[in-house]
């Protein structure tokens, strides 16, 4: 995505926690500009209390609702009401919405079919229906946390360890069979794919792909690390640019 198109940030305060703040906005700036920051949440509530001092740091606009009934939530309805009033003022290219609350999937859904760019970011407890209504999904702990580049899949011991501590991430043995077919569909007449068009393939059919959920900062060592593919460099017309492509082992 352009770094030049405007975000516009909505944040659910009842569902997201003030420590991912700067992960938050670090991971926007990769994707755009954000220009509209709003938090929505009852700000007579205490438990909202450790937001305050995040608030002028980043600028974000705190958008008071009082829960007037039990068992409604209010924020939403007024999170909503937002990204439709801003979506037709035309003054943004796309929506970032950070919370863990399914009840923001039908708004995804309603801005992706304006033409809007989505992206979701939420913690691992984020009903899949919200993240597969996003162009993009972000898990907020794995933003928190430190790339290590500790290899996840050497063998199928650490495959099955890795899907059972993370079951709401994207399968490991499912992002390889789409990798394959993936692969398969784009491949030249010697099998080999462009690293590139593969990566943003895999990324459309799981919103929530990010290689930095199973410890890898860039695609490439991801992928090199599930021991099923090659991995070809080619060098470009420009010394500073190279080409990475994959092929599937079983290819001759």
């Amino acid at each position: 995505m352009d770094k030049d198109k405007r975000i516009a940030v909505l944040i659910d305060a009842d569902n997201v926690s003030d420590k991912y703040i700067k992960s938050i906005f670090d991971e926007i700036s990769n994707h755009g500009t954000p220009t509209y920051k709003r938090i929505y949440g009852d700000w007579t509530k205490p438990q909202l209390a450790p937001w305050k001092g995040v608030l002028l740091n980043y600028s974000i606009t705190p958008i008071q609702q009082y829960s007037y009934t039990t068992g409604k939530n209010a924020t939403d309805a007024a999170l909503i009401i937002d990204a439709m009033d801003i979506l037709y003022s035309n003054n943004v290219d796309g929506f970032c919405i950070v919370s863990s609350d399914s009840d923001f999937t039908k708004l995804a859904a309603r801005l992706r079919e304006a033409g809007m760019y989505v992206m979701g970011m939420g913690e691992k407890k984020t009903p899949a229906p919200f993240i597969a209504a996003c162009e993009k999904f972000k898990y907020l702990e794995v933003l928190a946390s430190t790339v290590t580049n500790v290899p996840v899949t050497n063998n199928n011991g650490d495959i099955e360890k890795h899907n059972k501590l993370n079951p709401s991430m994207a399968n490991i043995e499912e992002i390889i069979d789409a990798l394959r077919i993936i692969i398969t569909e784009t491949s030249d007449d010697d099998g080999w794919a462009f690293l590139g068009e593969v990566g943003s393939m895999l990324n459309r059919r799981y919103p929530d792909f990010d290689t930095r959920n199973y410890g890898y900062s860039k695609l490439t060592p991801f992928v090199s690390s599930l021991k099923c593919f090659e991995i070809q460099s080619r060098k470009t017309n420009k010394i500073s640019v190279i080409h990475k492509y994959i092929r599937n082992k079983d290819v001759k």
